[in-house]
Parts: structure tokens; C-alpha cells; sequence
């Protein structure tokens, strides 16, 4: 034994001084690396990256910006279970150590020296934040030792607490997701208190390898790490047994799928183009701080109104795609490689093709003269049989064109009804619609299309389109103030000019059906959007006078509404943007309100940094028109409501609505401005590249369903509100024996004039 002694005390001496010199050399080196360690203001001044965002006005989030998702959550607000489960997966001696945990860190070197299936890194929450805000991740001596002395000094600069809440908010965890709350949000849709203990236990294990134990991409894996974490928070007495067993067995349950990997779960209202103009607004201001500041902005639009615009517009739009035909498949795919309905290479051909919200993608697998067996993404098995096959019957025949028949491997787009599934097709019209608050300006709901992601050009604000009859009351409203009333007699009779009349060309407009009735007076000429009543109308007024007022009082461009007789007919340019502003006029008493979309901006720190005061109808706005014109207009257009081309709006049962039709030439343009005193709508479809829409596409059959399908939503519970007579209007027999509304002033002094009333 005794000469066995001496080598192992020999053995023993050594090490002992190898491991003297090994800590003399770390601690001569850690001398040299403190003075070298970074300033930590990034910590102690905390400012993480948060995404701009854009918000309704009663506040539904529509649209981020900025390549981190994150939202930032003080410590004190995170619920003690997701702060147990992250203590559990990640540091549980967090707030025991100092910053290093030298046993764990002791234990997992000699794990790794003795080899394993897995290699430990005993890594404390500090060092991991030390790591991510400082270091590289490259696994070598002197970046451990910085890491190490980095954490030191962060446990002496910051509370337990405030590293924590650096921790917290700061980690990546898959999905673009920096935090917690963030990814709360987009794995579960959920805030931080609705999540469940097996939710905490799912994203504490994370950070570990966010794209290993991503739910979305890896569910097997991920689950196996939330088993783990649940197991150590029930180890460590953070929840009991029952809550574990429970949380085992609780079915996963994503805000997200694997096949919509890029969709943010909150945003649920459809606003991408009011989003896009409220981004341009933010970045004008803060260019690209913009995106990381955490900037918020609160538009004008109304979740609900938003939401009625959005679905009234694509069924108005798909509503036309049916009544022109089916154009047949989309695309051909080779399924030579697909074994079964289930084959996941349908998946990876689908993938190609997104769906565009309700219109979801589908791949043909059989075809039957009486049945269609689909594939959706995701794996999702449908058949269309019956009469929901009529719509597409010519394209499933024998002599249809082979690349647009339906057979086997046919891509084709399917939408879900109220009898089922049924074929359908991304149109190739598009379409727009926008709201507003007459009296404020306040934009209430703006769609500049069918799909934003299929085509962002906002036609709202940019597409300057013939508005045809719907600008017929800017030139009857200058009428009114030349002495014209609504009673006064115009010829419904053809007309023709001369190349030498018009300055151009010879010119022969018609009415749009083509019918001529002789004189009438300009109520029912307006209710019944009689083209050549408006040309001799403006005939008299002078073209001249009608292009001033309708720049002066309205708004409108002269430049792209030059003074020729065509000027009737609506011949000029306008966008629906300004539609909706001229259309204000007449719903708000005769004042000129400017249209606005953002209503405030806030900084990272909820602070007021702009804010928009609107000049409101009555107060500070300017008037732009007679009220007694105001009137008078509306009255007119609410006959084009009752008894006119905009019929079909009586289905509302308000008996305070006007506004009116408009189809330019050639049906190319399809238009209905329409409003009560309290809320204005604008709708509007064509083709980007302008062509005809089809016969009898006219503004009542196309526009006014759009219309009405959002004014059904938007004024619902709303109480009707009817203009009140004002004052200096009197009512007078005319050579007709009936009664008609004149201005006080232009009335001979013995007339039997009689203050007017409100009409039964």
C-alpha cells in the first residue's frame, strides 16, 4: 500500500497545480477581458425591437411591420406559470445563482468530456442573454469565458427581475417570434393569462432550439420537449400532479398550420390596403425607425364596417364571375407520382398555389360526368356533385380545350357555400369600395380591391375612372343654383352633333336602354338617368359655369373634367376616394370635409406623438353649398332610390337614403354613390385595363348590390335621420297644377308661394 502512496500523491500533487495554474491562467485572463467587456447600455437601457402596427379605430389589429414580431411585457405582468415553465426548461436555480451556475456548468463539461447522445451546455438565462445581445455562437474558450464574466456583470448592473424581463421579451422562438407574448399570439392566438400549462410548457421549451421543437414543423419533437418541461414543473413543485397528467393528454391546438406558416393569427380583420396607406403615413414620418420602435397607429376604420365592405365586395364580384361563364382550369399538374388521395406530394403541388381567403385551392383526383373529387390543402377531401357542378358542366366535357378541362391533376378554385362546395374562379375584374363619416371625414371602410395580395393597386385612391352618371347631381346641383328647380321641363329626346359642335368629332349619345320619353322634369329625368336631360341641362347652364362649380364646390380635378358637353355623361376622370368627399356634401348639409384614415400615431411608450383634428360639417369646415340646394338634391336622389335605377336599395327599409347609379359607355365602368346624412358609400367595378363588362352591367346591377350589402351591416340599429326643410325654400304651383320647391328669392313678390313642409 505505502508504495502505492507516493505515485498517487505524486498524481494528486499535479493535478492539484495543473488546476492551480489552469485557474491562475482564467483568472489572469479574465484581469485582461474585464476592462475589454462591452458597455451594457443595450441591457440597463432596454429598447427591444417592436414591430410597427396599425390599428382600427376600436382597436383590432390590421396590419405589422418590421421583421421581428414582439410585443413587450413588463416582468410583473407574466403569468407565474409560463414564468415556472420557463424556469423549469431553462435555469431553476435562476434566482439562487449569480449569474453562472458553476455546479451545472461544472456537471455539463464533464458530461460532454465523457461523451453522449447529447451534449449539455449549463448555460444560466444570463448567459443566454449575455450570448444573444453581445456574442457570436461559436463554441470556443475565450468566447465561454466572456460569456461568462459578461453575465457576472450583468448580475451586478441589473435586478433578477429586469434580466428576466430582458430574457423574456428578447428570445427568438420560431415564426419570426421575439418573446413570449409574441408567440403567445401567433402559435395560439391567444394573450398570456388564456394560456394552459401545457401551452407554458410548449413554447419554455422553445428557446432550446426554436426550429427543433417548433410545433408547426416539428409536432412530434416539440411534443417530446413539452413532456419534459411539464415533468421538471412538477418535479420542482411549480404544478401538481393532476395538472401534469392533464396537460399530457391535452390535444394541441394551433393558431397556425404547417400550410400557413407566414399568416399572423391576430390580424382576422381583411384591412391590407387601409394597413399599407397607414404604414406610408408612419414611414413618412419616422422612416425606418418605423419599423422598430414600436409605433402604433389607430386609423379611422370600424372593425365591423370593415369586415361588412370586405365580404359585400367579393360576393358582389364573384356574384359576376358566375353570370359570365366558367374559363376552366387553372393550371395542369402531374399527379404520374401520386399513390393515393393522402400523398403528401399533393401537399408539395398545392404549395404553388395560395389560397385567396374564402376561395380556397383545390387539385382535381377524379373526374365523373357528374362528380368532382378534390384535394385542399392540408388534406382536406371534398366532392361537388349535382347542381353545383352546372357552373362548371362545360369545362368537364369531352370537346373541352384540353389545357382548361377538368380531369385528373386540374387545379382549380373552390368556395364554400351555403349548400356545400362549389367551383368558382379568381376574377379577373376588380372592384372597390370605400365609407366615410360625412361630417368628419373619418374613413369608415376602404377595400382598393379583391385581393391585396393578388394585385396592390389601391383603386380607391389611384384608379381615376369615368364615373359616368353618378357625377349627374354635381352638374344638377349647379342647375339648382342657376334658378333651375327640381320641376323644371327638359326634352328626353335624341341629339346630335357635329364634328364642328364638339370640336372633334360628331357626337350621337343615347340613353343607356335606349328609350326616349319626351319632356319631364329633372326629378325624374335624375330618378331615371336620362343621358340627353342631362346634356340640355348643361347646355343651358354653359359648360364653363359647370366645370367651375364642380371644382370649386367639389373638389374635383378641371383638368381631368375639361368643359365640353360630355362633361354630362360623367366623361371626365375621378378616383372613388374623391366620390366619397363630393358625395359628403350633399349627406352632411353642404360642407366640404377632407377625407382622412389615421386619426393618431403613438410612440413605443403609448405617447401621442400626432394626432388629426378634423374641421367637422357645421363647425369649422367651410360651406360649400346652399342648404336649400342641399335639400333639393337630396330629395331628387332619394327618388332615384324610390322610384329610379338604385330600386333595388328599398330592401333596406330606410326611407333616408339617396344617391345614384352611374355606367359609363360601353358598360366599362360600373358606379353607385349612395349615402345617408350619417355614413357615405362609394362602390365601383371594372377592368384594370379598361373593357366592357358585359351588357346590361350597369351600375344598379353591379355597384348597388356591393352597396347594399354593406349598408344592411353598417346600419343596422342605426335610427333614421331625414333632413329638416331649411329656411327660405317655398313651395309653388307650377303650369302643371303640381308643387314644386323653389328658393324664396326667385319668385315673383305676388306669388301664392307657401312656406315649404317636409313631403308626406
Amino acid at each position: 500500500m505505502a508504495s502505492l502512496r507516493k505515485p498517487l500523491l505524486i498524481s494528486a500533487a499535479l493535478i492539484l497545480a495543473l488546476g492551480l495554474m489552469a485557474c491562475s491562467a482564467v483568472a489572469i485572463a479574465a484581469a485582461f477581458a474585464w476592462p475589454k467587456l462591452p458597455d451594457l447600455a443595450a441591457l440597463t437601457d432596454y429598447k427591444p425591437r417592436i414591430p410597427l402596427r396599425i390599428y382600427s379605430a376600436d382597436g383590432a389589429l390590421i396590419g405589422e411591420y418590421g421583421e421581428e414580431r414582439r410585443s413587450y411585457t413588463p416582468i410583473k405582468a407574466v403569468p407565474d406559470l409560463l414564468k415556472h415553465a420557463i424556469l423549469a426548461a431553462e435555469d431553476d436555480r435562476f434566482y439562487q445563482h449569480g449569474g453562472v451556475d458553476f455546479a451545472g456548468l461544472a456537471r455539463a463539461t464533464a458530461l460532454n468530456l465523457l461523451g453522449g447522445a447529447r451534449r449539455q451546455g449549463g448555460s444560466t438565462i444570463t448567459m443566454q442573454v449575455a450570448r444573444n445581445f453581445y456574442l457570436s455562437r461559436e463554441k470556443t474558450f475565450s468566447r465561454k469565458l466572456y460569456e461568462i464574466l459578461l453575465s457576472l456583470k450583468i448580475e451586478k448592473s441589473l435586478s433578477k427581475d429586469q434580466i428576466l424581463e430582458v430574457y423574456f421579451n428578447q428570445i427568438y422562438l420560431g415564426q419570426r417570434a421575439y418573446g413570449f407574448t409574441a408567440a403567445a399570439q401567433i402559435y395560439y392566438g391567444k394573450s398570456l393569462p388564456e394560456l394552459t400549462a401545457g401551452e407554458c410548457a410548449m413554447l419554455a421549451g422553445l428557446p432550446k432550439a426554436p426550429s427543433a421543437y417548433n410545433p408547426v414543423v416539428n409536432p412530434e419533437r416539440a411534443a417530446q420537449r413539452q413532456h419534459y418541461v411539464l415533468r421538471r414543473m412538477m418535479e420542482l413543485g411549480f404544478i401538481d400532479a393532476a395538472t401534469h397528467e392533464k396537460s399530457l393528454s391535452e390535444p394541441v391546438k394551433l393558431a397556425i398550420g404547417k400550410s400557413q406558416q407566414s399568416v399572423q393569427p391576430l390580424i382576422s380583420v381583411h384591412a391590407e390596403f387601409v394597413a399599407e396607406m397607414a404604414r406610408q403615413i408612419a414611414y413618412e414620418q419616422f422612416k425606418d425607425e418605423a419599423y422598430t420602435r414600436g409605433i402604433k397607429v389607430i386609423t379611422t376604420v370600424l372593425k365591423n364596417d370593415q369586415v361588412a365592405a370586405y365580404q359585400s365586395l367579393r360576393r358582389g364580384v364573384l356574384d359576376y364571375e358566375r353570370r359570365h361563364g366558367y374559363r376552366g382550369a387553372e393550371a395542369q399538374l402531374d399527379l404520374s407520382d401520386v399513390k393515393s388521395d393522402q400523398d403528401e406530394h399533393l401537399e408539395e403541388l398545392i404549395d404553388d398555389y395560395p389560397d385567396q381567403d374564402e376561395i380556397r385551392t383545390a387539385i382535381v383526383l377524379r373526374a365523373e360526368p357528374k362528380l368532382l373529387h378534390l384535394y385542399l390543402r392540408g388534406g382536406e377531401l371534398v366532392d361537388i356533385s349535382g347542381d353545383s357542378l352546372k357552373y362548371a358542366a362545360a369545362m368537364m366535357a369531352a370537346n373541352a380545350a384540353p389545357q382548361k378541362q377538368l380531369r385528373r391533376g386540374s387545379l382549380i378554385r373552390v368556395v364554400k357555400t351555403a349548400k356545400g362546395w362549389a367551383v368558382t374562379q379568381p376574377p379577373e375584374v376588380e372592384a372597390a369600395f370605400v365609407s366615410l363619416d360625412p361630417n368628419t371625414g373619418a374613413i369608415r371602410s376602404l377595400v382598393g380591391g379583391f385581393d391585396f395580395n393578388r394585385n396592390k393597386f389601391n383603386h380607391v385612391t389611384q384608379a381615376w375612372r369615368q364615373p359616368g352618371s353618378s357625377f349627374k347631381p354635381f352638374i344638377y346641383s349647379a342647375a339648382i343654383e342657376k334658378g333651375f328647380t327640381p320641376e323644371s321641363v327638359f326634352d328626353d329626346a335624341p341629339l346630335n352633333f357635329s364634328a364642328s359642335d364638339t370640336g372633334s368629332q360628331a357626337w350621337s349619345p343615347g340613353n343607356y336602354d335606349g328609350k326616349y320619353e319626351g319632356p319631364m322634369s329633372l326629378r325624374t329625368a335624375l330618378a331615371k338617368s336620362k343621358n340627353m336631360v342631362a346634356i340640355r341641362l348643361l347646355q343651358a347652364i354653359g359648360p364653363a359655369y359647370a366645370q367651375d362649380y364642380v371644382t370649386t364646390r367639389f373638389g374635383f380635378d378641371p383638368n381631368k373634367n375639361p368643359p365640353y358637353l360630355t362633361l354630362a355623361l360623367g366623361s371626365g376622370a375621378v378616383t372613388p376616394w374623391q366620390m366619397a368627399s363630393a358625395y359628403a356634401i350633399f349627406a352632411n348639409g353642404g360642407y366640404r370635409i377632407q377625407p382622412y384614415i389615421v386619426s393618431e400615431i403613438r410612440d413605443e411608450k403609448d405617447r401621442v406623438v400626432a394626432r388629426v383634428d378634423p374641421a367637422v360639417a357645421g363647425k369649422q369646415a367651410d360651406r360649400v353649398l346652399d342648404p336649400r340646394n342641399v335639400y333639393l338634391m337630396n330629395s331628387m336622389m332619394q327618388d332615384v332610390v324610390r322610384r329610379g335605377t338604385a330600386g333595388k336599395a328599398m330592401a333596406l327599409g330606410r326611407s333616408d337614403l339617396a344617391g345614384k347609379t352611374g355606367t359609363t359607355n360601353d358598360y366599362v365602368d360600373a358606379w353607385f354613390s349612395g349615402y345617408n346624412p350619417g355614413l357615405v358609400g362609394i362602390a365601383w367595378v371594372g377592368h384594370d385595363q379598361p373593357k366592357k363588362l358585359g351588357s346590361g352591367e350597369t351600375g344598379g346591377v353591379l355597384a348597388l348590390p356591393i352597396w347594399i350589402g354593406y349598408m344592411d351591416k353598417a346600419l343596422k340599429g342605426v335610427p333614421e335621420q331625414n333632413m329638416e326643410v331649411p329656411p327660405g325654400l317655398v313651395r309653388v304651383k307650377t303650369d302643371k297644377g303640381t308643387e314644386d320647391l323653389v328658393y324664396e328669392e326667385n319668385i315673383p313678390g305676388d306669388s301664392s308661394a307657401t312656406p315649404a313642409t317636409p313631403p308626406n
